[in-house]
């Protein structure tokens, strides 16, 4: 017999039918979102979880769940999975990285760019049918070109970015939990490693990508909203939750900081409405992987995962190996 495995939201035909060669799979065509509820009832008897980074594999939901053998996440992060309890539990754990990290550093770029420039707020002025005439300081954004850029979280999708920048011929200043080789910084447009906090007072343009843990949760609230120059920008394609959302309206209200551009927030898709008042902002739904090539070797990364998982392999992706001595 198959294993049993969940396939938690709608996914690419093909990689179903590729699951399919493997297992007995439920899968979720009407791409409903399970409650915790309902996803503890739908994996009763499964093997495996195909997971959405919008699953929550909570401790509770392992407990419920003791045939569970792996959960396979179609992401990078991994923040809405217990790892420990799942270690603890002998279930292996495994996220996509890598097939991602160009075209997230493309978005962050198109965010940025967006942002400084102001595109959203002129385009919604030229819709409304509000563009009556040139006028020397309508939408003065600020210049990219020649910049300070900040990357806050310097991994691969981080020097990714910072590479970017060299044909923008902008200085890189960064921070991340430790310093780079010096020849990964040369690689990253010879950044320079800062303190958040000389960061934040240095950076015209600040791009997050550090990876969300309860350690960097409300990484960037009011006071290091309060360090930022006053014309610069804050761009968030990370994970909600390193941001504090309601300090940063109320910076951008106040004009604290001239703009935001944001890929993710905290309680997404349940986002804060008052980001809809600010015409600063650039807003996205949680999209920065979202190129068709990409989110298709997201899916087909997280399948082979899940293959190796539960056919007597070592998944590539593991994050959890100690889970592999409980079997």
């Amino acid at each position: 017999m198959k294993p049993r495995i969940l396939v938690s939201r709608a996914v690419f035909p093909e990689v179903l039918a590729r699951l399919a060669e493997h297992f007995d799979v439920e899968s979720n065509p009407a791409d409903v979102i399970y409650t915790q509820a309902e996803l503890i009832a739908k994996l009763q008897g499964k093997d495996g979880l195909f997971a959405n980074p919008a699953d929550r594999i909570s401790s509770e939901l392992i407990q419920a769940c003791p045939q569970l053998k792996a959960v396979c996440n179609m992401a990078v992060g991994y923040n809405n999975v217990d790892v420990a309890a799942a270690t603890a539990a002998g279930i292996v754990v495994t996220n996509t990285p890598d097939v991602l990290n160009e075209t997230t550093a493309d978005f962050g770029w198109a965010l940025l760019m967006a942002t400084a420039r102001r595109v959203t707020e002129s385009e919604h002025h030229l819709r409304a049918g509000k563009w009556e005439k040139w006028t020397y300081d309508g939408f003065l954004g600020a210049d990219v070109h020649g910049a300070t850029l900040g990357v806050i979280g310097m991994g691969r999708i981080g020097q990714a970015i910072a590479r970017r920048s060299m044909g923008f011929d902008m200085k890189v200043v960064y921070h991340n939990r430790s310093r780079l080789s010096p020849e990964l910084e040369a690689r990253a447009n010879n950044a320079q490693y800062l303190s958040r906090e000389e960061l934040l007072r240095t950076a015209d343009h600040v791009v997050l990508v550090l990876p969300y843990s309860p350690a960097v949760h409300h990484f960037i609230g009011a006071a290091e909203l309060a360090l930022m120059k006053p014309g610069a920008t804050l761009v968030n394609i990370a994970r909600g939750g390193i941001v504090d959302d309601a300090a940063l309206i109320a910076a951008l209200k106040k004009g604290q900081i001239a703009a935001a551009g944001l890929d993710v927030f905290e309680n997404e898709p349940a986002f804060n409405p008052d980001f809809l008042a600010l015409s600063n902002v650039v807003l996205t739904p949680h999209i920065a992987s979202a190129s068709e090539p990409t989110r298709r070797a997201m899916a087909n990364c997280a399948a082979g995962n899940l293959i190796a998982a539960l056919t007597g392999g070592t998944p590539p992706n593991l994050l959890n190996p100690d889970a592999l001595k409980k079997g």
